[in-house]
């Protein structure tokens, strides 16, 4: 007998339902040579210290740093996790074959693996792989199975993971708490949450200790327009009205107009961090609630794997398009004019260099039936960003309008769409989602304005103004901005191929990031102020309390998320990661206890 084993008892139906194995046991479906069972995600965790080492029960500094000689996993002591592991247990050892159709990632490879070795199974073990959970994509991935031997290498990632996870989490918790805590509180400490946290709180103290510059703007109003002195801002008072005085008197005068064309691509299609932010911005749902939702939609088959970091697709999916597009019957007429001619292939859109284990983000073509109305919403999005990578660039055209008074230059800039392109698919949404690293630094973006007809030469009375203005401090992040910031450890990057380069060196992954700013908000380091994230007194205090910066160091941090990617593609040694995770941890709890 064949024995399939999902990550969930809804994802174990879909497939059983296909194989035919229609008959219901306790704990998994039977039939037609196959028996298919599940998992409730982790089944298994890591060993609890004492379980290694008796003295390591206490807390207490004598014991750090404590580094296990092998790792082991325990089975987590639940009875309804004990109850499905020993129905596992006993089909694994009967098993001919044994099939791991846990989700494909990281993640989902480590679960699977680790209740596989706690059985002791010695059966062979193939592996399916799959984007999306319809019907279609089943069948295909059951006729591509692959040995498990294939992905060993996205499972010492995920082992490793785990384990740097546990030993800097472990040992720095324990070390904090024995030397500052005072027995009154725990101070959790980890690898990538320590980090996150410090971002906000570098943030709010920026923002505090903000001591705001006075500054004047001179402007000038010319038929219903207003240009700015190119001069840009006056830092005396005296100085702008030194200008102000000169140029009141004498007439505005156009020296220069021009007109420039250019076009805008349609927006990349989603990531899950991308996802994130825009539904953040757009819907203020936290990246927990997003992930959930996707999550939700992708079981019910109407969008692809969401766990990604890539916001492209490979070169196999393009004869695909054409099918999923009809499938979107409720966008029509959105996609009719995709459709009525030749689907453009982009290397805007594919590219299999950019894509390892799944591809972006995109709707199915099955049509969705019992959505809720958030799930409906994040379809949607998904949905108009994948229609519209198939559209033109938009085009528009960029005026620039020179003016002077006297020899006091002023300039005006307008846009104008010339042809919406893809633009059109959005209706009146704002086009895209590059303006949250200029909100967040406190820029104000440009609005899009057409200016009436200028000529060279013209002039007039106009209306000069002198204001007194002031610096502002930066924003607070909100869950968009700090997705972004944990993305590209902690640099504000506006251009998209740039942030694709840093992502490399993010902090945490796709699928951790919400529940890392979840665990922020559970131990009570961060709370939300409308969309703001605030960091609590405990929050600061934590972050001002650690001196190690290695710690809280999103940058530090990235480049151990980078090798631990680098382990996935083997190009990274796994052994001389943990030596180094060894080391540090070492160095880290002897500087703190001599500190």
């Amino acid at each position: 007998m064949k024995v399939c084993i999902a990550e969930k008892p809804s994802v174990a139906r879909e497939i059983a339902a296909i194989l035919g194995a229609s008959q219901k046991k306790d704990g998994y479906m039977e039939g037609n040579g196959y028996q298919v069972t599940w998992t409730f995600g982790h089944l298994c965790t890591l060993k609890e210290p004492h379980e290694y080492a008796a003295e390591w029960k206490s807390w207490d500094l004598r014991y750090l740093p404590m580094i296990p000689p092998r790792f082991g996993i325990k089975l987590i002591n639940t009875e309804s996790y004990k109850k499905q592991f020993a129905v596992i247990n006993k089909l694994f050892n009967e098993a001919e074959e044994i099939i791991n159709c846990g989700d494909a990632g990281q993640e989902g490879e480590l679960i699977q693996r680790w209740v596989m070795q706690k059985t002791g199974c010695k059966c062979p073990v193939r592996r399916l792989w799959i984007s999306s959970l319809t019907t279609e994509a089943i069948k295909e991935g059951f006729t591509k199975l692959k040995p498990q031997e294939d992905y060993n290498s996205l499972y010492e990632a995920g082992l490793l993971r785990a384990i740097g996870d546990w030993l800097l989490g472990m040992n720095a918790t324990r070390l904090y708490t024995v030397k500052y805590g005072q027995n009154r509180q725990v101070l959790s400490i980890g690898r990538v949450q320590t980090p996150t946290l410090a971002l906000i709180v570098n943030r709010q103290l920026e923002i505090e200790h903000f001591v705001p510059q006075t500054y004047w703007e001179l402007k000038t109003v010319y038929r219903d327009t207003t240009f700015s002195a190119t001069k840009g801002r006056f830092t005396t008072k005296e100085e702008g009205a030194e200008f102000l005085e000169k140029v009141s008197a004498s007439p505005f005068i156009v020296t220069d107009t021009s007109a420039k064309k250019g076009t805008e691509a349609p927006p990349r299609l989603f990531d899950l961090t991308s996802l994130q932010v825009e539904c953040n911005k757009k819907f203020a749902f936290s990246a927990d609630e997003t992930l959930k939702l996707i999550q939700s939609l992708y079981e019910k088959k109407l969008t692809t794997y969401p766990r990604v970091d890539t916001t492209y697709l490979s070169d196999d999916i393009y004869p695909k398009i054409e099918p999923t597009l009809k499938g979107l019957r409720d966008y029509t007429t959105l996609t009719a004019p995709v459709l009525a001619v030749k689907i453009p292939k982009s290397k805007k859109v594919f590219d299999n260099s950019k894509v390892t284990d799944h591809h972006a983000i995109i709707p199915t073509g099955v049509y969705p039936l019992n959505i809720t109305a958030e799930e409906r919403k994040v379809y949607d999005m998904v949905t108009r960003r994948f229609i519209a990578a198939f559209y033109p660039d938009c085009k528009f055209s960029t005026t620039t309008v020179m003016g002077a008074v006297e020899d006091v230059p002023f300039k005006v800039t307008g846009k104008q769409i010339l042809d919406p392109g893809w633009r059109v698919v959005f209706e009146k949404e704002p086009a895209t989602s590059q303006n949250e690293e200029e909100e967040a630094s406190g820029k104000t973006v440009d609005e899009e304005r057409t200016l009436p007809v200028f000529v060279k030469g013209e002039q007039g009375p106009h209306t000069p103004d002198l204001s007194e203005k002031q610096t502002q401090p930066p924003k607070p992040y909100t869950e968009a901005t700090l997705l972004r910031a944990m993305e590209t450890a902690g640099k504000l990057v506006e251009n998209e191929d740039l942030r694709d380069a840093l992502k490399e060196n993010g902090i945490g992954r796709p699928s951790t990031r919400a529940s890392i700013i979840e665990t922020l908000f559970k131990r009570n380091y961060v709370r939300k102020e409308r969309k703001n994230l605030i960091a609590t007194p405990t929050g600061v205090e934590l972050i001002q309390l650690i001196r190690e910066e290695l710690l809280k160091s999103a940058e530090l941090t990235g480049l151990w998320e980078k090798k631990l990617r680098q382990i996935e593609r083997k190009e990274y040694n796994s052994s001389q990661f943990l030596d180094e995770l060894k080391l540090m941890v070492t160095e880290v709890v002897n500087n703190v206890k001599n500190g």
